[in-house]
């Protein structure tokens, strides 16, 4: 794949005249693909695809185009020369582009993960093997995901890693299963095997008679899944430069009131411990960490080149949708086998599902509990829990009605393969909240 990119690069600058400037991006994976169904594979694919996106610059006018590699070089030199006639034609009929910013330096970055992963046979055989006797539906995919920018002036970026992915349910009956997820980038069969049989035990408290609770406030549980929804949800629309300045921040309330989070809440950007690119899609570095919330204070906002342009601000490396990408949220002092006896009597969450703003000024958010989620009484698993809707602010989940956080953290990759698979990571906690509103 670098070879193409590299290829295509030349090729392109090759072509520049006057006072052109060209920037290139590049998008590119190699990943199998097996679908499974009642603990048996349905569906098995392999995907190998590269993007190009062009930029051509001349002055502070801007365009761009994108077409899909194929790695044959005549057929991919058509086409790039193509699309160059194309922006080159109508560049002159565009206005000048007051916040167009691009890397002027010549910089060069190198990330290249080992590969260290089975044969995706030996991979299915494990899932199968641990799947055995339970009806499970799941998903995994592995192999490298690449990512690469250049620019006529000189800079070069690349990236390569190669993880894995298995998101899992063992079925039990109904809308009842236990969820399973194992990621990462060394494929170890007896930890899989051990998530398996957490997932296996989870079955036998499904089974058990359902519980049904009144609405209402109830003493919670949320597991670092269940923090990772709300939190990724909130960080969408919270932390960006533009939004804040818009006011179409779900955190405005912070930057503009003094709001303020519980002070256990610590959250950052931290690309530096995530698992995609240093570098965004212009090719800007990001920044290796950004402190976004410290001590429940609102803290550095994600500013994107074109913001930064816009409002004078330094971009700190953050896409052009401003939204975290690797976020990590600080541990607290609970020790998670002791969660469930802080717990006493009250609602233990697993994961949260299908998450929206219900008023993104008040940071409010609503979503389901669905699979994972059971009554607890005395620090032990009492029954599942019928689906519930739950509404809340972040300002009570995260703030005055936070109690603990943690002191384990779980890594959690991004299972989402929407045009192709991402990069997206979290590190987060479990926490205990007080008053956690559920609706129906």
């Amino acid at each position: 794949m670098r070879e193409a990119f590299e290829r295509a690069a030349a090729f392109a600058f090759g072509r520049l005249t006057g006072d052109e400037v060209c920037a290139l991006h590049f998008e590119g994976e190699e990943s199998r693909f097996v679908r499974f169904n009642k603990a048996a594979v349905r569906q098995a694919g392999q995907v190998r695809q590269m993007r190009l996106n062009l930029q051509l610059i001349r002055g502070a006018r801007q365009m761009q185009g994108s077409v899909t590699l194929t790695g044959d070089a005549e057929e991919d030199q058509s086409q790039i020369g193509r699309i160059l006639g194309d922006l080159r034609g109508a560049l002159p009929l565009l206005p000048e582009d007051p916040h167009l910013a691009y890397p002027a330096d010549a910089a060069v970055s190198e990330s290249e993960g080992m590969d260290r992963l089975p044969p995706a046979e030996e991979a299915v055989r494990d899932i199968l093997s641990v799947s055995k006797g339970h009806d499970m539906a799941g998903f995994h995919a592995q192999g490298a995901i690449c990512a690469g920018f250049a620019s006529s002036l000189g800079a070069r970026r690349w990236f390569a890693s190669h993880p894995f992915n298995f998101d899992w349910s063992f079925y039990v009956r109904g809308d009842k299963a236990a969820k399973g997820r194992y990621a990462g980038f060394e494929w170890d069969r007896e930890a899989l095997a051990g998530r398996a049989a957490r997932a296996a035990r989870e079955t036998e408290l499904l089974a058990r008679p359902e519980r049904t609770v009144p609405p209402g406030r109830y003493r919670v549980y949320l597991s670092p899944y269940a923090v990772e929804d709300f939190v990724s949800t909130v960080a969408r629309r919270g932390f960006g430069l533009k939004g804040l300045r818009t006011r179409r921040s779900s955190l405005l309330q912070m930057a503009e009131e003094g709001r303020r989070l519980s002070p256990l809440v610590r959250l950052e950007e931290a690309p530096a411990s995530g698992v995609g690119p240093d570098f965004q899609e212009e090719g800007f570095p990001k920044a290796p960490r950004v402190p976004l919330l410290r001590e429940g204070a609102l803290g550095e906002s994600l500013v994107s080149p074109r913001s930064g342009k816009e409002y004078g601000v330094p971009t700190n490396g953050a896409s052009e949708g401003e939204m975290p990408e690797a976020l990590d949220m600080g541990a607290g002092d609970l020790p998670m086998e002791d969660a469930l006896a802080r717990l006493g009597t009250g609602v233990y969450i697993g994961d949260l599902w299908y998450l929206n703003y219900s008023d993104l000024a008040s940071c409010r958010i609503t979503g389901l509990t669905r699979f994972g989620t059971f009554w607890a009484e005395g620090g032990e698993i009492a029954a599942p829990l019928r689906v519930m809707r739950f509404d809340e602010t972040a300002y009570r989940v995260l703030g005055e009605n936070l109690t603990a956080l943690t002191r384990e953290r779980e890594l959690i990759l991004d299972p989402g393969t929407y045009r192709q698979r991402t990069t997206r990571s979290a590190v987060t906690p479990g926490a205990l909240v007080e008053e956690f509103n559920l609706t129906l």
